[in-house]
């Protein structure tokens, strides 16, 4: 088992890092799906400072389904294309949006909600599940965040397939 230690790192580069290797140590033997997004949930909830809601929404048939979570109760189904989740998942690009309220068609599953970041999870050329961050701090996600959370995507893609 790898020994989570709460990152004591304010560099973001250091900080993605840091988050690889865990994740990487996590879900590295795990074969379950479930298992390691609901690890990877946690671990994110762990490392990533100023976030309310960190988790996966699957790709079951053409919508999102909730996936393994931490923060408050989520909206359970999103169509494709609606939202910033949708989008990412239509699109199959990362969305970092400084402002949720200003993104046409954003679903507001928690009101406290400001800056999103999600990132379509993509194995074996289709789209698995979209990995969400919520803060309830306007543009809390920069260009760092989503080169980390791209590379952490593509390390873990495959062990949530």
């Amino acid at each position: 088992m790898f020994d989570l230690k709460t990152p004591s790192t304010t560099d973001k580069a250091a900080l993605y890092a840091d988050l690889l290797s865990a994740a990487d140590a996590l879900t590295r033997d795990e074969p379950d799906a479930i298992a390691n997004m609901a690890n990877l949930s946690a671990l994110i909830w762990q490392y990533l400072p100023d976030l309310n809601w960190a988790g996966f929404y699957r790709m079951i048939g053409d919508e999102l389904v909730l996936g393994p979570f931490q923060g408050k109760a989520a909206c359970i189904r999103i169509a494709l294309g609606k939202g910033v989740c949708g989008t990412a998942a239509a699109t199959r690009e990362t969305q970092c949006v400084e402002d949720v309220h200003a993104f046409p068609g954003h679903i507001a599953c928690d009101a406290a909600s400001r800056s999103e970041v999600v990132v379509p999870v993509i194995h074996d050329n289709r789209v698995i599940a979209v990995l969400d961050l919520d803060s309830p701090i306007p543009a809390r996600f920069d260009s760092d965040d989503v080169a980390g959370l791209d590379v952490l995507v593509a390390l873990i893609a495959s062990r949530i397939a």
